[in-house]
């Protein structure tokens, strides 16, 4: 069975169970399980232009599904977390880590809601490794996801009947930009390892 024909199983119980659907899918994808949740987001608002769903259970239903993903590997990176700092927290590179992620994290976390959704779950274990406090970080992940919901869900409701290709260009999109950040990420760190081993 291909990803396609369990999209098309997916949006077919979205359609015949409504938003608490969504909410189980977003919440699968949130845990690692490969469902392309942001298709579903769009297809979502489409549904609700078409009259099929109910604007707001289809916001809060699928608001409340990411962000219990969220916590649930927020906590597994937690759980991971302590037998790493056993083993790891007493260096420099741990502690150095924690605190860019301390300085940064709240914008990481945020932005990997909504726009470099690929990075979502990396940073949830990476935020739940850390000391990242659970409020902050479940403040940020509820912004987050919610902006995605209202930004994906009003391109589903925009297009309406031709939401599936504007899902294809915001798939795409996101894995550019996403290789764009690690790129230049990547470049940063270079710089900094070559201007360290110059001084």
């Amino acid at each position: 069975m291909s990803l396609t024909d369990i999209s098309d199983q997916v949006l077919t119980l979205v359609i015949t169970y409504g938003a608490v659907t969504l909410a189980v899918v977003v919440f699968l994808a949130a845990v690692g399980v490969p469902f392309p949740s942001s298709l579903f987001v769009i297809a979502g608002g489409a549904f609700v232009q078409q009259g099929v769903l109910e604007p707001a259970p289809a916001i809060l239903w699928t608001l409340v599904g990411a962000v219990v993903g969220d916590l649930l590997s927020f906590g597994l990176g937690r759980w991971m977390g302590q037998a790493a700092r056993t083993r790891f927290g007493g260096t420099a590179a741990w502690q150095q880590s924690e605190r860019q992620f301390a300085r940064y994290g709240a914008a990481a976390i945020y932005l990997t809601r909504w726009l470099l959704t690929p990075l979502a779950i990396p940073v949830n274990l990476i935020a739940g490794s850390s000391d990242y406090r659970l409020a902050h970080f479940g403040g940020n992940v509820a912004a987050g996801e919610l902006t995605w919901i209202l930004l994906y869900g009003a391109l589903g409701y925009a297009f309406g009947s031709q939401w599936e290709l504007i899902s294809d260009f915001v798939s795409n999109f996101s894995g550019v930009l996403v290789g764009v950040v690690l790129v230049i990420g990547a470049g940063i760190a270079l710089v900094r390892w070559v201007r360290r081993g110059d001084s």
